[in-house]
Formats: C-alpha cells, structure tokens, sequence
C-alpha cells in the first residue's frame, strides 16, 4: 500500500509533514518544527508516532522533539550523526548510505553538506520521495551557511541524479519568492514561465505548491542548471565551471 503524507504550513513558512504506512500503522514526523501543530496534525488522524526522522540540527527542524516525545515517549528519532551533539536528542545516529526502516518500507539517507555541515536528506526509493529538509527546494535550495559553495553544489548534483519521477517536499514554502528570482536567471525559459503563473494561482488560492519533482526542478531550477550553457551564458560565464555558476546564482539569491 502507498505511504500516505500530510503537510501543511507551521510557524510562519516551514512544512510540517507527517508519513504514514497503512499497511503496519507506522507514522513519521519528517523534522519536527512545531509541535503543537505536529501533535494536533496527529490526532486528527488517529495516527500514533512512531518515528521522527530529523535533516539537520537546526531550531526551525528540531524544536518540536520534546513536545512529540512527551506523548509519544516510544517514538524513535533519527538523525544525522554529524550533527548529533547539537540535537542532542538523538536514538539512531545515520550517515550517507544508510537504511532507516519505516513500516514496511525503507529509507536511504544521502549526506547533503552545504546549508549545514552535517546535513542528510531521506530517499525513499521504491516510493519515489524525497524529504530534502533544506538543502533542495521548489525552484531554490537552502543558504550556504557551513560549506564551500562546491561542496554544496555537490549535494545538489547528487539529488540531481535521482529518477525524475522522484517526489520531493521540502523543509520551507519558499517557492513564490524562488520564482521570482529564478525569472530572473532564465527570463526566456518557457516551461518556468509557465510554471510560475501555476504557482502564483496557488499561492492565490492558500494552496501549497509541493511535492515538485526532480525532473521539474531540472528543468526549471536554476539552482539545479548550473551546467546548462544557456544559464552560463546568460550569467556571462560561459567557461567556468559549474560550481562558479552556481556560486554566483546562490550570491544573486543572497542579495534578492
């Protein structure tokens, strides 16, 4: 049976996201930025926790731990074992290649080092999803905060590689704003311009604009296009290397 996923908006722009297997009644809290809100998400589902899956050690990721195990004191929760210390509320440290069992299923972490050193993201490959916390979003990626660009670039190109068809939600709605600015990189990209009239419909509407996919994001984020020559050139950067484009696309998004 398919996982069944619930997000919603929690604080003022993070995903609350919650999985759950039907088939043995697990559910997985993906990060835990809020949890009240996580906690009330629960209920009205009749789902019990099992499992909080963490990306990386931040406040806006991690808060709501205590709340969720207060209830649901059984709960795992799973983490990057980079980052370990500054959770401090670890069971289960991973790390790149990892399995983390779920229900009936399974998921592989991949370390994405850029937004924070110790950064994972879950790849649950015979579900075709993808929990890229903060290093992969709708048409953007997370700030550079505890790596070389390089090393960051090198995150996103391996979530690059995934089969296209691959779901992805992500930590933040950031994705109105990140259309602006990826208009701005690729002004003359049709199937982003049609993109960004669907997405500001749905923001219009309350609407949330994940899961995207990766073969959208190829084709649409700019973040993710750094090798294409027709970003390069509209960079003036037609002979650098990919890691330079995407530096200085990530330093135009700084300064928006």
């Amino acid at each position: 049976m398919p996982l069944q996923i619930h997000q919603f908006i929690c604080r003022t722009d993070n995903f609350g996201v919650l999985i759950h297997d039907p088939q043995t009644g697990a559910t997985a809290a993906l990060d835990a930025p809020d949890g009240p809100a996580l906690l009330a998400a629960l209920d009205a589902r009749g789902w019990q926790l099992t499992d909080i899956l963490i990306t990386h050690k931040h406040a806006d990721h991690v808060e709501g731990i205590p709340a969720l195990k207060a209830k649901f004191p059984d709960a795992k929760v799973t983490g990057p074992a980079a980052e370990a210390k500054e959770i401090g509320a670890l069971d289960v440290e991973v790390k790149e290649d990892d399995l983390v069992r779920f229900g009936a299923t399974a998921a592989k972490v991949i370390a994405t080092p850029g937004h924070t050193a110790g950064h994972i993201v879950y790849w649950f490959e015979e579900d075709d999803l993808l929990f890229a916390g903060d290093t992969l979003f709708a048409l953007g990626c997370g700030r550079v905060f505890e790596t070389s660009m390089e090393v960051m670039w090198e995150s996103l190109s391996k979530l690059s590689r995934l089969p296209g068809e691959t779901q992805v939600y992500c930590g933040h709605e950031y994705t109105l704003s990140n259309t602006k600015f990826a208009l701005t990189i690729e002004p003359n990209n049709s199937l982003l311009q049609d993109r960004a009239g669907e997405i500001a419909t749905q923001r219009a509407k309350g609407e949330m604009t994940l899961p995207t996919t990766i073969a959208l994001e190829l084709a649409t984020n700019p973040f993710l296009r750094a090798d294409e020559p027709a970003v390069k050139a509209a960079l003036g950067m037609s002979d650098a290397d990919a890691s330079q484009v995407f530096a200085e696309i990530r330093e135009r998004k700084n300064r928006a």
